[in-house]
């Protein structure tokens, strides 16, 4: 019988290692500091517009160098649109509002097709998102067709006109406003969308002696409204946005801040080492990982605004509250009682040791 010639023998290949991922280079002394006269052009600006509120400025500038999007609520007349049209022209990008209405639709806010009849063609009309900076005033009285056009925008960074996709301008950022009082003719912002919010600020009233600096303002300006040409015309090109927003990702994070992310946020969906006890009834659903990523990044963007390449625990603190509320929904009997999600976030803060 003729024997099968015998297979030679292949020794086995040894696994290859996972390619590392390459580590961005240190910041400097320089960038640091560029990074925070940069900054302090900013605020010089919300001086000459603003009264107070400086909780809501430092959340809009560290959103801007993180790369976020921001959602701020209050009561009418607290100076929500100023705020938000005060960060945007501080950097010579393109900027629009949207005044948001139930009948506003999607080829409104992301643009569509028009059919020239000259050419016998389609051409693309590009809408009012495609701008570096977009205010959607009262976004909560727009439809939810439109609401998740937003969406798609806040996600991908990118829209889709007629089968087309069209990539935003960079950088692109998001600064929605909505009222809290009114419910008639409005739609609750879904799950989905409340969490592409980086942060979400909660304007407050301000002091007796504010308000009168507002009105010595008002009055000296001759205008209840600022106009963007009367201002300091030094403000940051598009490369200033990006040199911040590229040393925010380079200043370090070590394991330890990290972990003190994870459990932040781990602690708000009854999970982690330090649960709350009776957090069930009154937390329906937690912050998602999407949580400690905007807490890392806007730690590292506190930080770098401080004039640090490192990051330490208060910068992770700092605005842990702006992270967390608008992602834990309350249970039925926690809204009867009048429990507040800042209300959790103190627990949650209080529950988890400092590293």
């Amino acid at each position: 019988m003729a024997l099968l010639p015998t297979q030679p023998h292949i020794s086995a290949q040894p696994d290859l290692a996972p390619p590392q991922p390459r580590r961005m280079p240190a910041l400097s002394g320089a960038d640091v500091a560029r990074a925070h006269v940069l900054a302090d052009r900013i605020r010089a600006r919300f001086s000459q517009t603003l009264v107070g509120q400086d909780t809501l400025r430092e959340s809009l500038i560290v959103t801007l160098v993180a790369g976020g999007h921001i959602l701020i609520e209050s009561v009418p007349g607290l100076a929500k649109t100023t705020a938000a049209q005060t960060l945007a022209t501080s950097v010579s990008g393109t900027f629009k509002r949207v005044q948001c209405t139930p009948d506003l639709m999607p080829s409104d806010l992301v643009g569509t097709q028009i059919f020239d009849f000259s050419t016998q063609r389609f051409s693309t009309q590009i809408g009012p998102i495609h701008a570096n900076f977009v205010l959607l005033d009262e976004i909560n009285r727009s439809n939810a067709k439109t609401q998740s056009a937003m969406l798609e925008a806040m996600a991908e960074g990118a829209t889709t006109i007629g089968g087309e996709r069209i990539a935003l301008p960079r950088p692109f950022m998001v600064i929605a406003t909505q009222n809290p009082i009114e419910e008639e003719g409005t739609f609750v912002l879904p799950e989905a969308q409340m969490d592409r919010f980086m942060m979400k600020a909660v304007m407050s009233y301000p002091t007796a002696d504010e308000e009168e600096h507002m009105l010595e303002m008002l009055t000296r300006r001759g205008s209840d409204v600022f106009d963007p040409a009367s201002l300091d015309k030094n403000v940051l090109s598009l490369q200033d946005v990006e040199f911040l927003r590229s040393g925010a990702r380079r200043v370090h994070v070590s394991e330890s801040i990290m972990r003190y992310a994870v459990e932040l946020a781990a602690t708000t969906r009854g999970a982690g080492p330090h649960p709350l006890r009776n957090l069930s009834s009154l937390v329906r659903l937690g912050a998602s990982p999407r949580a400690s990523i905007a807490l890392t990044r806007t730690g590292q963007a506190h930080a770098l605004l401080a004039g640090r390449d490192y990051v330490v625990p208060e910068d992770v603190k700092f605005f842990a509250h702006e992270v967390l509320r608008h992602r834990i929904v309350l249970t039925f009997e926690a809204l009867a009682d009048g429990v507040a999600a800042d209300q959790v976030v103190d627990s949650v803060l209080q529950a988890v040791p400092v590293p």
